[in-house]
């Protein structure tokens, strides 16, 4: 027995002292930085970098930590959903004594959780909450974020060094906090999923700590009620008939006219002394004639030129059946009391981060958008979607639009058939 004493003893002696050792061979002492208006447009930077907007909008997020706890947070409602074992509690963030559970400690219990699983999952979105502090931290030669939290949450006073890449996003993180007593601790923030919702979420971290692993699930992000808005305008315009569609005829403000073998993603483009037999998903296969003649040796100034014709003119005409196409995103908002369709094109087309706030009719009909362009160009400019027809392939397609200038847009003879 006294042997065993002895080398538990001994045991815990070099458990003690591999921990000693370890706490100074890797603890770092919390930097100093400045603060001010330079570190606040850092900020700004890294908010833009993330499309803070599309979070902001955000209704509904899952995810899972480590296995163990479960989460789904009605973000707009300030609810959550908390699984923790056999436990299930519904928790009300903006009145926790409305939150139901079987005991007042399981509440504090989800609380405690939440505060920290939600953390590790959109930290990098609440760098301008209330009760933080930011600063500009050099770090291996480039500007890092260094951001305190004075209040909120389970543990105030917590300070986070967030590491930027080239494009301002952020890719690792070291912490002193006050679960951790060894600071600089370092995290990674690089397994980001693409969400529905739009927004960028981590699936897993992996910490400096003795390797460390942080599994977040199955992450999730989508707007449901954007969604059935969604639903609702596609189903007003026959949307599933313009999916069976073969073809669609229409031209643009006298100016250029098509011919859409929509099924085999072929159109002819006219426009001037031009027509290009234009192939979108595979250009090279274009060709061009000119005067009614073919080019022998395709001018690609003249392909890539009916490319934006076509991606900006057929726009004026199908836009609102593109409601689901990829790197789109949908968000609900409120225009004079009623509810409108934000969408915001992420990717594709000719110029990707323009958005449009669709304006619905009482059949859910768009009649007018407004139109939000990346380029500053436009902010807010409103534009009718009028002289809708049911064409002879069964779907809705718009014939003319109106602008606040007085100006008009003909789409023309507008045919849709099979």
């Amino acid at each position: 027995m006294k042997k065993f004493l002895k080398a538990l003893g001994l045991l815990m002696v070099l458990v003690f002292l591999f921990g000693v050792g370890y706490y100074f061979l890797n603890n770092e002492k919390l930097p100093e930085g400045n603060k001010g208006k330079e570190a606040d447009a850092l900020a700004i930077k890294m908010f833009n970098a993330l499309n803070h907007e599309a979070f902001e909008n955000t209704e509904v997020i899952e995810w899972d930590f480590r296995g163990t706890n479960h989460y789904k947070w009605y973000k707009q409602q300030n609810k959550v959903e908390v699984i923790l074992g056999e436990e299930k509690i519904i928790l009300n963030l903006k009145n926790t004594s409305k939150s139901i559970a079987s005991s007042p400690k399981l509440i504090q219990k989800a609380i405690d959780n939440f505060n920290n699983d939600s953390f590790w999952l959109v930290a990098p979105y609440k760098i301008f909450d209330t009760g933080t502090e930011r600063a500009i931290v050099k770090y291996e030669g480039k500007d890092a974020l260094l951001v305190t939290y004075t209040s909120g949450g389970s543990t105030p006073g917590d300070s986070y060094l967030w590491i930027l890449n080239d494009k301002f996003f952020p890719v690792a993180y070291k912490m002193w906090t006050s679960i951790i007593p060894i600071g600089g601790v370092s995290a990674t923030w690089s397994d980001w999923k693409t969400t529905e919702a739009g927004i960028k979420l981590p699936t897993k971290h992996k910490l400096s700590l003795f390797g460390l692993e942080l599994d977040m699930g199955d992450v999730k992000a989508y707007n449901k009620e954007a969604n059935k808005l969604a639903d609702k305008i596609l189903a007003a315009i026959k949307h599933e008939a313009y999916q069976k569609t073969k073809f669609i005829e229409w031209s643009f403000g006298g100016r250029r006219s098509f011919n859409w073998n929509k099924k085999e993603n072929i159109v002819d483009v006219s426009w001037e002394d031009f027509r290009v037999n234009l192939y979108p998903q595979e250009i090279d296969k274009s060709t061009v004639y000119f005067e009614g003649e073919k080019q022998e040796d395709t001018d690609e100034k003249i392909v890539k030129r009916a490319w934006d014709i076509f991606n900006n003119d057929s726009f004026w005409l199908v836009a609102p059946h593109k409601l689901y196409d990829k790197g789109v995103i949908r968000n609900i908002v409120d225009v004079e009391g009623k509810d409108a369709l934000k969408v915001t094109y992420t990717s594709g087309g000719t110029t990707p981060g323009d958005a449009y706030v669709w304006i619905l009719d009482s059949t859910y009909v768009p009649k007018s958008y407004k139109m939000y362009l990346k380029n500053g160009r436009m902010n807010g400019t409103p534009a009718t979607w009028e002289g809708w027809i049911t064409t002879e392939s069964g779907t809705l397609l718009p014939t003319n639009h109106s602008f606040s200038n007085g100006g008009q847009l003909s789409m023309g003879e507008v045919k849709a058939y099979n």
